[in-house]
C-alpha cells in the first residue's frame, strides 16, 4: 500500500526546507532530506506506514524502515530510537546492496531512546579482503545519546573528525563503547563477533571525557577464497591500555593519555561473554531489503564489557609480549591511545621507514617506547631511580626520542602519509635531527642498568653509562598492574612526578652550594600541574648535573665527579653533601 502527500501538507515542508535549509559549507551534522518527495509503503498491511522513501544530496535514494511501528503519514523522516536508514549510494535502487550505507538505531529498554547504533557500510561483493567496508555497532553505556559520525556531503562514516584539537564528533568520550571491522558485513563468518571488540572507554571521574581505555582485538583470519572470507578467532590476542595519569583532560585538551600498554599472545576466549539484545531484530518483512540481513535478525553480541575486560585481561589472558610506550612531551591528543613505537631502527625516521616511529600513528618524536618481548615482567612497572621515569619491568630495550618542548606537536595527528583516507590534519612535518636515549637490561634481572646518550643528534651515543660501574643497585619497588585501578594509576604518576621535583629541588640546592647560577632555570622553577613538576624536574636535574660536571672542569677533582655520578644516576643528590 502506498501513500502520497497533499500539496497542502507539500506547500508547507517546501516553506519549511527554505527556511531550514543546509548551507554546504557549513557542518550540518544531519542529512538534508529532500522532504517534497516522500512516498510511504505499508510492507505488512497494516494500515499505516512502514517504509518511507525520499532522496538526500538531491538524487541519491533513501529508505528508512519502521521498526517499532511508530510512523505516520505526516512523518518527514524516521526516528532516531527504533528505526534503520538506508542509503542507495550507487543509486542501483537496491538500498542494501554493494556500496550502500546502512544506519540502525535500536532501542532496548523501550525508553524511545536509542541504545545502540549500527552501522553497515558495504563495499562491493568483490572486496573480500581488510578494508574497504566497515561493521561499527556503537553502544551509548552512558547515555549521552552520541554515536558514529557520518558525514553527510560524503555519505562516509567518519569517526576521525573533530572540532577543535580532540573534540570528536564520534562518541569516545565519557564511558562508552563501540565494536568495529574494516570490512563489510557479508564477508564475516559470525557478525555476533568482531575486531575491536570491544573498545572500551571510561570515566572514573564523571566528567563526560574518558581517562582510561581498553581495546580488546580478535584478529580474523582471512581467506578471499571462501564466501565468508573473514573468520573471528573467537579469542582476544591483542590488547591496549590507555591511561590519563594526571587527569588534565578538560575542555579543549578533551584527550590526554600519557601511557599505554599492549599485550599481545594467544590471549583468551571470549565465546562465553554472551550478550542479548532483543531490539537489533528489525521488521522481518523487510529482511529481504539487505543484501546480507543476518545482522538485522540477530538477538546476541559476544563481547567483554566494561566490569570484566580489565580483570580478564590479567586473570585468563596468555600474553608472551608487553609493550609501554610513555608521551614524554604531553602533546598526544589522540582518542584511541599514546600510539606504540616499534622496536626498529633509533635514528630512521618517517613513517613506514623502518624506525622507531614506523607506525604511521606514532608520534615522530617525542615518545619513549620499552619492550618486554617474552613478557617476563608480566606488565609490571617501576619508577627508576636513575631518571625518576615510569618503566616496564621485564623489557630487555627502551628508547626515548626526544622532543623536549613538543615543537613538533603531534595532537590528534590523524595517519602521518593519509594511509585508508584518514587526514593527517596538517602534522606531517618531521624533525631532521633529534637526540635519543637507549635503554637497556645489560643483566637480565629485568631493571634498566644501561643507560646511552645521544644528546646532540649525530646518531652516535657520547655516553654510555653501567649503573653497576658506580655500585648503583638498578632494582627498584614493583607496582603489580593486574591489581591497580584507575586512581591507583593517577598515584603512580603523582609519587613519580613528587620524586621527581624533589629530586630537582635537592639538584638546586647543590647547584647553589658549587655557585653555579640557577636563574638561568627560572622558567622551570614554577611548576603549577603535576605534568610540569615531571617535566621540569628531569630537566632540572639533567641541567644541572651537566653544569656541575662543566664546574669540575674548574675544580679538577676527579672525585668530585665520581660522586656526581654516583648522586645523578642513583637518583641521591645527598651524596655530594
Amino acid at each position: 500500500m502506498t501513500f502520497k502527500r497533499t500539496l497542502t501538507g507539500l506547500l508547507f515542508i517546501l516553506a519549511n526546507n527554505l527556511l531550514t535549509g543546509q548551507i554546504t559549507i557549513i557542518n550540518s551534522f544531519r542529512p538534508d532530506f529532500d522532504i517534497t518527495r516522500i512516498e510511504f509503503t505499508d510492507i505488512d498491511l497494516d494500515g499505516d506506514p512502514d517504509i518511507l522513501k525520499t532522496f538526500i544530496n538531491d538524487s541519491i535514494p533513501v529508505q528508512w524502515i519502521d521498526d517499532d511501528d511508530d510512523m505516520n503519514v505526516a512523518d518527514l523522516q524516521g526516528d532516531l530510537d527504533s528505526d534503520c536508514l538506508m542509503i542507495d549510494r550507487n543509486r542501483d535502487g537496491k538500498y542494501g546492496g554493494e556500496l550502500d550505507l546502512m544506519i540502525d538505531w535500536c532501542d532496548e529498554n523501550g525508553d524511545g531512546i536509542a541504545d545502540l547504533q549500527i552501522i553497515a557500510d558495504n563495499a562491493k561483493l568483490a572486496d573480500k579482503d581488510w578494508e574497504p567496508g566497515h561493521f561499527m555497532i556503537s553502544i551509548d553505556t552512558d547515555k549521552d545519546q552520541i554515536f558514529n559520525y557520518v558525514n553527510w556531503n560524503t555519505l562516509k562514516p567518519e569517526p576521525w573528525d573533530h572540532s577543535g584539537q580532540c573534540r570528536f564528533f564520534q562518541d569516545y568520550s565519557g564511558k562508552t563503547m563501540f565494536l568495529k571491522i574494516h570490512t563489510s558485513t557479508f564477508n564475516i563468518d559470525d557478525l555476533r563477533f568482531n575486531w575491536e571488540n570491544p573498545f572500551l572507554f571510561y570515566d572514573p571521574d564523571n566528567d563526560g571525557l574518558s581517562e582510561m581505555a581498553i581495546r580488546l582485538m580478535d584478529v580474523p583470519a582471512i581467506d578471499t577464497n571462501k564466501m565468508r572470507s573473514i573468520t573471528l578467532s573467537k579469542s582476544i590476542t591483542d590488547v591496549r591500555i590507555s591511561i590519563d595519569l594526571d587527569n588534565d583532560n578538560s575542555s579543549g585538551n578533551e584527550f590526554d593519555f600519557d601511557m599505554s600498554l599492549k599485550f599481545s599472545g594467544k590471549g583468551f576466549n571470549y565465546s562465553n561473554q554472551v550478550h542479548k539484545l532483543k531490539s537489533m531484530r528489525g521488521l522481518p518483512e523487510t529482511d529481504t531489503l539487505f543484501l546480507d540481513p543476518r545482522w538485522r535478525k540477530s538477538d546476541e553480541l559476544i563481547y567483554v564489557d566494561h566490569g570484566h575486560a580489565y580483570q580478564t585481561v590479567f586473570k585468563e589472558g596468555n600474553w608472551s609480549e608487553c609493550w609501554l610506550v610513555f608521551d614524554e612531551d604531553d602533546d598526544c591528543q589522540r582518542w584511541e591511545r599514546v600510539e606504540f613505537y616499534d622496536q626498529k631502527d633509533l635514528f630512521k625516521i618517517g613513517s613506514n621507514q623502518g624506525g622507531l616511529d614506523n607506525n604511521p600513528q606514532a608520534d615522530a618524536t617525542g615518545d619513549r617506547g620499552e619492550w618486554d618481548m617474552d613478557n617476563s615482567g608480566n606488565g609490571k612497572l617501576y619508577i627508576g631511580k636513575s631518571d625518576g621515569l615510569i618503566h616496564l619491568y621485564g623489557a630487555e630495550n627502551g628508547a626515548w626520542r626526544i622532543d623536549q618542548n613538543a615543537y613538533y606537536f603531534q595532537g590528534w595527528q590523524g595517519w602521518r602519509g593519509g594511509g585508508t583516507g584518514i587526514p593527517n590534519d596538517g602534522f606531517d612535518f618531521e624533525p631532521t635531527s633529534f637526540s635519543t636515549i637507549k635503554y637497556t637490561d645489560s643483566d637480565n634481572n629485568g631493571f634498566f642498568d644501561q643507560i646511552e646518550y645521544d644528546m646532540n643528534g649525530d646518531h652516535h651515543f657520547e655516553k654510555v653509562i653501567l649503573l653497576g660501574e658506580f655500585g648503583i643497585d638498578d632494582r627498584s619497588e614493583l607496582y603489580d598492574i593486574k591489581s591497580m585501578d584507575y586512581d591507583d594509576y593517577k598515584q603512580l604518576f603523582a609519587k613519580t612526578a613528587e620524586y621527581q621535583w624533589n629530586k630537582a629541588r635537592k639538584a638546586l640546592q647543590k647547584a647553589v652550594k658549587y655557585n653555579v647560577n640557577i636563574q638561568w632555570y627560572s622558567f622551570f622553577l614554577h611548576p603549577v600541574t603535576l605534568q610540569e613538576k615531571y617535566h621540569y624536574g628531569y630537566w632540572l636535574n639533567y641541567f644541572i648535573y651537566n653544569d656541575l660536571r662543566k664546574y669540575n672542569q674548574f675544580l679538577n677533582d676527579a672525585g668530585f665527579v665520581s660522586k656526581l655520578d654516583r648522586a645523578y644516576f642513583g637518583g641521591n643528590w645527598d651524596i655530594l653533601n
